[in-house]
């Protein structure tokens, strides 16, 4: 007799995460700085100044085709443009994880880095110190 274990998820809970039908995705504009590079698989890490819909700070992003990663800079302050993709779960798998998991989560999330734009932090003070000279 196979014994089940205890850290198993169940079938039903993981074939509805898989199979979980993404909405329309958001467009959002935030501000923040790049943690990690996963070249492997074109992702990133970033560090966001304001949280995502979840709460999150911190996302692991899709990186598209145009940008070239290895221009990229970490620690440095961009502002991203990525669209927020949403897949909500049901209250059933909601409610299995929050209890046998403790694991607060409503919705899946997916997010495609589309543009950024590296910005020029204290610039704006490092002039004014050249004009009083």
């Amino acid at each position: 007799m196979v014994k089940k274990k205890e850290d198993e998820i169940p079938e039903w809970v993981t074939d509805e995460i898989q199979n979980a039908k993404f909405k329309k995705p958001e467009e959002i504009k935030s501000t923040g700085y790049i943690l990690e590079f996963y070249y492997e698989d074109n992702k990133v890490d970033i560090q966001l100044y304001n949280a995502v819909e979840d709460g999150r700070h911190i996302v692991t992003m899709d990186v598209v085709k145009d940008i070239k990663m290895d221009d990229l800079l970490k620690g440095e302050v961009y502002e991203f443009v990525f669209d927020q993709h949403k897949a909500p779960l049901s209250k059933k798998v909601s409610e299995f994880l929050e209890k046998e998991k403790e694991i607060e989560m409503k919705a899946i999330y997916q997010f495609d880095l589309k543009s950024l734009e590296l910005l020029e932090v204290g610039s704006s003070e490092s002039a004014e110190e050249d004009l009083e000279e």
